[in-house]
């Protein structure tokens, strides 16, 4: 058994976690009537469904990185010998799903003394270095060895070396057992489960773990894309924000007219995850009532006359959205790194699903966007937000905003964007932002909010952009809400007075459709120098940032979270 040396004192691992500093998110638990209230086909099915993105949470650990499950077993080792470092240790192993990740206040946390983060996290070898990296690249591309690189730059790879070059194996392949046991338990669950488009849905998914064919994910995401009124939800999500190395191909020339002589793009790596829960209908009936404003969106987007985009105007909205009461969340989508995720729309624009004829699918945690503490909340209005503007703030206009976020995805240029490298994530959470605040007057104009709604969304949306502390630039998610503080700022959406926010309501949206604008500029022109200087332009952590971030600090001790899931884990001990 491979042998660490624990990296966070004791001292270090009793804070962080106490309560105070470790977050919960309480999922479903067997007493739970959205699950005591299902049928005994659909119980059957979701226990099958949870021992499966059990599995894949396996899988995605060695996606990450290439200790986390020596490094797990041998804190299992230790704390059957009583090792307590390697107890509390193990707690934030298991909420960050992994060796490394980062707090909330963007710290990095290395749980062994010897494992440090890569920049090709558990897809690339560990010693592969950038410059060593696009020279073997470009080698390959001068021997004529243009297939062998596609499948190097594909997004379902595994990376390793082979001799002097680079071979990449997809990762159906590179886990063949693994995603077969996988595919074995959601066969068994789509012959108990009472729905029938659900089960013609995981028929595929399981077919598609068998075989290294991306035409097999595509059939079935288009058809888990058209779900909408089923009992259960189970998904397995592949995003590609964790991948720092594959970006870097369009940041250098030699490689990059390389690449597009030979017609090839550069896909960063899936990292995988599994979502299993229990379909809220109340919450997805008022989901739902965006959809008929969604052909007016597109029509009203930058530029919508020199792109393709995934909503068209005068063709039937191919978007499903569901609200889901979550029973797990594993591997990629369940790891509490910084933050959790709360929503996704999927499948991301990189996906052969959308080549034929597929749409996309919004979905929403309810149990993750629950506020548990509105105490807390109210002593962090006290302190950064302008009294008079404490009636529109409103914590349900926050899951407002994040369903204008993820159709917003849906809208704009759906090509290109890996041309942006790095910069890519970054941009195109930022157009989804911009995208969810730019059309609020044109909603309310339609009917979708009220005047009193527009007004929470709006104010709601500024006070909670605001950070406890700078994040680093791999932090997509982060670094578009500094972006956004500072371009808000120079335009007067706000400001600091007598060191608390008040928002000036209606120059919020005027100045997000001229963010918005800039954004899908950069999109359409595909320039990673234009992305890279906007991005840098605007990622700057102002002294008014500063100051707020200080006065959360001091309300919120909160440095990691964890999920609580006791459906789920009765389900994997039956």
């Amino acid at each position: 058994m491979t042998q660490y040396t624990l990296n966070l004192s004791m001292e270090e691992l009793e804070k962080r976690t106490h309560k105070d500093y470790l977050m919960t998110k309480k999922f479903l638990t067997p007493e739970s009537p959205e699950y005591t209230q299902l049928q005994d086909g659909d119980k059957e099915a979701l226990k099958h469904l949870v021992k499966a993105a059990s599995i894949l949470e396996k899988i995605n650990m060695q996606l990450d990185n290439h200790h986390n499950l020596p490094f797990k077993a041998y804190l299992e080792e230790e704390i059957k010998k009583g090792n307590k470092q390697a107890e509390l240790t193990k707690i934030l192993f298991d909420a960050q799903k992994g060796i490394n990740a980062i707090d909330t206040m963007s710290n990095p946390i290395y749980l062994a003394k010897e494992v440090r983060g890569y920049a090709g996290k558990g897809v690339y070898p560990t010693d592969l270095s950038i410059e060593e990296f696009h020279s073997i690249l470009i080698n390959m591309l001068k021997s004529g060895k243009i297939n062998e690189v596609k499948n190097i730059l594909t997004q379902r790879s595994v990376v390793e070396r082979k001799g002097d070059e680079l071979v990449g194996i997809d990762y159906i392949d590179k886990f063949k057992d693994d995603f077969s046991k996988m595919a074995d338990e959601i066969d068994v669950a789509s012959e108990t489960s009472t729905n029938a488009d659900f089960n013609e849905y995981l028929k595929l998914q399981a077919k598609a773990l068998r075989t290294a064919d991306p035409m097999l994910d595509a059939y079935a995401d288009k058809k888990w894309a058209t779900l909408q009124d089923t009992p259960l939800e189970f998904t397995i999500t592949r995003e590609n924000y964790a991948d720092e190395m594959t970006g870097t191909v369009v940041e250098n020339p030699e490689l990059k007219k390389l690449l597009e002589e030979n017609n090839i793009s550069p896909i960063p790596k899936d990292f995988l995850g599994g979502r299993v829960g229990i379909i809220n209908k109340q919450g997805t009936d008022a989901l739902m009532a965006i959809k008929k404003y969604l052909p007016t969106l597109a029509k009203n987007m930058p530029y919508n006359d020199e792109y393709e985009q995934n909503i068209r105007p005068n063709e039937d909205t191919k978007q499903t959205m569901v609200d889901v009461d979550m029973v797990m969340s594993a591997g990629d989508v369940g790891e509490y790194r910084g933050g959790i995720t709360l929503a996704e729309n999927l499948p991301n624009d990189d996906k052969l699903s959308l080549t034929i004829g597929g749409g996309r699918r919004n979905v929403y945690h309810r149990q993750i966007r629950f506020i548990s503490d509105m105490k807390k909340l109210q002593e962090r209005l006290d302190a950064v937000l302008d009294k008079e503007q404490h009636k529109y703030y409103l914590d349900e206009a926050d899951h407002w905003f994040t369903i204008g976020h993820e159709n917003a995805h849906s809208l704009g240029p759906k090509k290109g964007n890996e041309k942006l490298g790095k910069y890519r994530n970054i941009i195109e959470e930022n157009k989804a932002d911009m995208g969810a605040l730019a059309f609020v007057d044109l909603l309310t104009e339609l009917g979708m909010y009220t005047e009193e709604q527009r007004k929470q969304i709006i104010v709601t949306t500024i006070t909670d952009n605001f950070l406890k502390t700078k994040p680093t630039l791999s932090q997509a998610h982060r670094v578009r809400t500094v972006m956004q503080n500072k371009y808000f700022a120079e335009r007067g959406a706000y400001d600091i007075v007598d060191g608390k926010i008040h928002v000036n309501i209606d120059k919020v949206v005027p100045i997000a459709k001229e963010m918005l604008s800039e954004i899908v500029r950069i999109q359409i022109d595909g320039d990673f120098e234009k992305a890279e200087k906007y991005v840098l332009d605007n990622f700057v952590w102002t002294d008014n940032m500063e100051l707020i971030g200080q006065k959360l600090q001091k309300i919120s001790k909160t440095l990691n979270g964890r999920l609580e899931t006791k459906l789920a884990d009765m389900l994997l001990e039956s």
